[in-house]
């Protein structure tokens, strides 16, 4: 698997909560619901994104806005319009009174808000609802907000949401599932592979010559006993030319970065019930459970069994990644 497809393979939504939101200005929606990445798309309308620290962010219809939590965020009509309803964790909704209107507010299926006139904004919104479902990883890479401008999309995939998310047949929830999925992995690939939007560190070396073969190798060959010696061969280079230019493109050693790369590998299989520890470690380059079982807890603050059941008190959502952009927001275009 090439190093894009191992990226783009993570995010799988389960029971993703979507919704179609209608709004008449002047309007102020805060999400403070801490889900770790979300996905919004203008219909009809405009809306602007603040968070904490950078300026605000206009949304255009047609544009698809990539939002990593857990900070919250606030979408409104204007800047200066303050929030009116606040959404919270499990997607409750309240005014700022304190009055529940998740209800109340319903419109129909999958929609909510206000009743539509002449000037409202439409807004489709899909929100992965756990750290595992998107992948380390991708949301360590990731910036807090990404935008994908109208004339930058390629597919209908936001229409077909749009279609299908007021629909109420057998296996609908899967079919929406499926939909963000690929709407995220539309934006994602394009923002990995157009030039200068800010892809991580270790996604661009790929193109080097000399880091690019070492981190295939990596990424197709992980439960290989890898050594710096072996990488370097591979490569056709010296240890020390490999180490030091691994090191200075990524942004950690090739040892470091292949114990990351095998942890989240882990992660992933551990949502699949039916696979052993054992398994899993094999699969990975452990030699044993055990190993593995030190790894992961030494870099997640939980055991495997603790990340696989939720029932652990270490820390699940990922630890801000050196190599990753520090900008506030790409802006994606031709």
């Amino acid at each position: 698997m090439d190093m894009l497809s191992a990226l783009l393979e993570s995010p799988k939504a389960r029971g993703a909560f979507l919704l179609k939101s209608v709004f008449n200005p002047p309007w102020g929606l805060r999400i403070e619901d801490r889900a770790p990445l979300s996905l919004a798309t203008l219909l009809h309308g405009s809306a602007w994104v603040l968070r904490e620290g950078a300026a605000p962010v206009r949304l255009a219809a047609g544009d698809v806005a990539v939002l990593r939590g857990p900070e919250p965020y606030t979408l409104a009509d204007d800047p200066a319009t303050p929030p009116g309803v606040t959404v919270g964790p499990d997607q409750r909704c309240n005014t700022a009174g304190g009055e529940d209107v998740t209800e109340t507010m319903a419109l129909g299926v999958r929609t909510w808000g206000e009743p539509q006139r002449a000037g409202s904004t439409v807004m489709l919104s899909g929100t992965y609802q756990a750290p595992s479902e998107v992948g380390r990883r991708l949301l360590a890479g990731l910036p807090t907000l990404l935008i994908q401008p109208a004339a930058a999309v390629r597919t209908p995939l936001a229409g077909m949401l749009a279609t299908e998310v007021d629909r109420e047949d057998a296996g609908q929830e899967v079919v929406l599932d499926r939909l963000l999925d690929l709407l995220l992995i539309d934006v994602l690939r394009f923002w990995l592979t157009e030039p200068g939007t800010g892809a991580p560190r270790w996604f661009r070396a790929q193109s080097d010559p000399v880091v690019g073969p070492a981190l295939r190798q990596l990424h197709e060959r992980p439960a290989e006993a890898w050594t710096v010696a072996a990488l370097a061969s591979a490569a056709g280079v010296s240890r020390a030319v490999l180490a030091r230019r691994f090191t200075e493109l990524v942004g950690e050693p090739p040892m470091s970065y292949l114990t990351g790369w095998r942890l989240t590998l882990a992660a992933d299989l551990l949502r699949d019930p039916d696979l052993s520890l054992a398994a899993i470690a094999r699969r990975v380059g452990y030699s044993t459970p055990f190993a593995l079982s030190t790894a992961f807890k030494r870099e997640r603050g939980l055991s495997p069994q603790e990340f696989r059941t939720g029932t652990g008190t270490g820390p699940t959502a990922p630890a801000p990644d050196p190599t990753s952009s520090t900008a506030q927001s790409v802006i994606l275009s031709h």
